[in-house]
């Protein structure tokens, strides 16, 4: 029998990688540090914890993370698997409930007799095989341990939490159910006039902010940034941003409102919602304040205010070779945020890759290039490509290889992207089925 595995975290990456290992008949000794310890940001017990939303995006082959999606699906991802088991309405998205979405996650693995589960907190990092998916939130002492090992410095960015409300404490006089579009009604939507939206503006920008550590103040992730930073920009950046109107009409007076705060559903018994778009470092009182101006949430009840932590990344365009191997270990893999892919399902997709890749390379087989034809491999690319002013990236067709023939019109184009892609991942697991029999 093969030596187990140790996969250091047991978030979507770590589980999913774990998944992938097992599947190929790897044992894993799986670590998770909670409860013994939780990061800043989390406060579930169990595995594949869901912090900033429960949104994993959208599911039509048109848009990046929904191809993301369909590759995966063709790879066997437990995450994509229990997530359709556990979601929840979202329009043209795919969200779950965190605690059922955590539970089928736990439940799959734990139901293998290749997984041991150890809860305990992992200070150095391990001697492969192994695969280190600790996340973006990475302790202190593991990421000093991971910097001495590899000699490069890690980095930092800021990561936000958007706030959870109950529906029934929302006036649903003020609010109207609708997509974009005529597409559905799954979000509660709060329309404001001009006056309204001026009126909360002024209350954002000058509300008060939660301290900074001096660690915290090197880097800001553009995709990820504070409602209250985007709204700092100019007093119609929330109208034009996630704030904006386009493809909604107020049924109370049949117009187009002058702005509309969005919240989606967070849960399948659907009693609380997020405030689409408001990750926010505003002191908890301020948030209070400032949300409660917000037509339909004048007597809000918030079961978790947004909040701002660190986040790290490694230097991986340095540090990593083919599929998230360490370049100075084949058996040591990295997974997750903290490779620099950044979103639910492109952590995801990089632990599906890493556990993959690692079963591969124990059996003595040649290691699978994804090529920048694919999401998958395109963010692989990305994230060990030498680029100076390295930064986190989220799935998008413009870190894939483009057509060679030119297509007019966006959606075509990515129409043809995806079909490219689709093909490609088709031809290459058919490969590995015919090497695994």
């Amino acid at each position: 029998m093969n030596k187990p595995v140790k996969v250091i975290g047991a978030g979507l990456a770590g589980c999913e990688a774990a998944w992938q290992l097992i599947q190929r008949g790897i044992p894993v000794d799986l670590y998770e540090m909670k409860p013994i310890k939780y990061s800043p940001a989390h406060k579930m017990e169990g595995m594949a914890e869901l912090v900033c939303s429960n949104s994993l995006k959208a599911e039509h082959l048109t848009n990046a993370s929904g191809l993301l999606k369909a590759e995966m699906q063709r790879l066997d991802s437990l995450i994509l698997r229990c997530a359709h088991a556990a979601r929840v309405p979202a329009g043209g998205a795919l969200a779950v409930d965190r605690q059922l979405f955590s539970a089928e996650v736990e439940r799959a693995l734990l139901s293998s007799p290749l997984i041991t589960y150890q809860k305990e907190l992992v200070e150095q990092m391990p001697d492969g095989p192994c695969i280190i998916a600790t996340g973006p939130l990475t302790d202190e002492a593991l990421c000093e341990s991971i910097c001495e090992r590899t000699g490069a410095d890690s980095l930092h960015f800021f990561d936000a939490a958007a706030p959870i409300v109950t529906l029934e404490s929302l006036n649903m006089n003020r609010i109207f159910r609708a997509s974009r579009y005529g597409k559905g009604d799954d979000y509660l939507n709060c329309p404001m006039n001009e006056q309204e939206y001026n009126a909360f503006y002024d209350a954002l920008v000058s509300a008060e902010l939660a301290p900074l550590h001096d660690f915290e103040k090197k880097l800001v992730f553009e995709g990820c940034l504070a409602v209250e930073i985007l709204a700092s920009r100019g007093r119609q950046t929330l109208s034009f941003g996630p704030l904006k109107p386009v493809g909604l009409a107020d049924p109370n007076t049949g117009k187009m409102p002058h702005a509309v705060v969005q919240l989606r559903q967070d849960n399948a018994e659907g009693t609380l919602y997020n405030l689409v778009g408001f990750q926010t470092r505003l002191k908890w009182g301020e948030q209070k304040r400032v949300f409660s101006m917000i037509p339909g949430l004048e007597d809000a009840e918030f079961v978790r205010y947004g909040v701002m932590h660190r986040n790290t990344y490694l230097d991986s365009p340095n540090l990593l070779a083919q599929n998230y191997a360490w370049n100075k270990d084949k058996l040591v893999r990295f997974a997750g945020q903290m490779t620099g892919v950044e979103g639910y399902m492109e952590s995801t997709s990089s632990g599906l890759l890493a556990g993959l890749s690692l079963a591969r390379e124990i059996k003595g087989q040649p290691p699978i290039d994804f090529t920048e034809m694919t999401v998958i491999g395109a963010l692989e690319h990305y994230v060990r490509t030498p680029n100076r002013d390295f930064q986190p990236m989220n799935a998008n067709f413009g870190i894939l290889t483009q057509l060679s023939n030119r297509v007019r019109g966006k959606k075509l184009r990515y129409e043809q992207l995806a079909d490219r892609s689709i093909r490609l991942m088709d031809e290459i697991i058919a490969g590995i089925q015919t090497e695994d029999t």
